[in-house]
């Protein structure tokens, strides 16, 4: 017994400093942001901010001009799209490159990989302003030469809303590929040969044989995938919010929006609320995917 609890300290000993650094850079920011979403603190009350209870989460949540609600409804939007492309751009990619006798294969996947080794920040400003900028951008010369009038394609919510969504397939498409690429590798050709010899078509293979041994591979990949595109920040602003080259859409993300009140209407405990919703959202999305894993097993 007395051995026992000597290794017990001796772990606790050891693993203290580890839990301690935890403590100080995981949860003592996400209690001290909880705090300060509680109180009216901004720019006026720096200092004598008080405790206003629920008042920020209840603007934020049923307060419908707030832009909250718009935001998040536009993020889940976001992530929706951009997984269902990825999805599927990703998986034909993949079998194209996984032909037999395929030439020049690793040449392919090397170039496939370029937007995924480029900087983040250098490929977003590339895209704004090679591609999307109103009047020298790529868009804007080829349709003056099919003689249609240039446009402004980061001003309006919409087509601000496509062309972010067109740089993150850009930067977050490479990833998916490579994952599903080596998800179709895994599959035992002998399969393909059984359902070839029984008649079945294409569709059939894709179906039967090929979605059911890819998803336990690429479903952790997915999951990383929607957790990044939901936490989403670089792209939005990058393109139409950053401080001093505003393009004018209204387009938001719920990072960008609570970025937007913390930073530039300094209202951080407004700003703070929203943080804890996001945090609450995601850790309720992984749970719900935790469980229904174990319920699978």
């Amino acid at each position: 017994m007395k051995s026992r609890k000597r290794a017990t300290l001796y772990s606790y000993a050891w693993s203290g400093p580890s839990l301690l650094l935890i403590g100080l850079m995981v949860v003592f920011p996400i209690l001290y942001t909880a705090y300060i979403s509680l109180t009216n603190m901004n720019v006026y009350h720096w200092f004598d901010f008080t405790i206003v209870g629920l008042d920020n989460y209840i603007r934020a949540l049923f307060v419908f001009d707030s832009g909250f609600l718009s935001a998040l409804l536009a993020t889940i939007l976001w992530t929706a799209m951009s997984m269902l492309f990825q999805l599927v751009i990703a998986f034909v990619l993949a079998s194209l490159l996984n032909i037999q006798k395929l030439r020049f294969r690793k040449l392919y996947k090397t170039v496939l990989m370029f937007p995924w080794a480029m900087p983040g920040y250098v490929s977003i400003l590339l895209w704004k302003t090679g591609i999307f900028n109103s009047q020298f951008g790529l868009l804007n010369q080829w349709m003056e030469k099919l003689g249609l009038a240039a446009a402004r394609w980061l001003a309006s919510d919409v087509s601000a809303f496509i062309c972010c969504s067109i740089v993150n397939l850009w930067l977050a498409l490479p990833f998916m590929i490579m994952i599903m690429d080596g998800a179709l590798q895994s599959i035992d050709r002998s399969y393909y040969e059984s359902a070839l010899l029984d008649g079945a078509n294409w569709l059939e293979r894709t179906r039967s044989i090929t979605v059911p041994a890819i998803r336990p591979i690429i479903a952790p990949a997915v999951i990383i995938t929607i957790f990044t595109t939901f936490k989403q920040f670089d792209v939005v602003y990058l393109l139409t919010q950053q401080a001093g080259a505003k393009t004018g859409s209204g387009f938001h993300t719920i990072l960008t929006y609570a970025y937007e009140n913390a930073f530039i209407t300094n209202n951080y405990g407004y700003s703070s609320a929203i943080s804890i919703i996001i945090f609450v959202l995601l850790i309720a999305f992984s749970a719900r995917y935790q469980l229904r894993e174990e319920g699978d097993r």
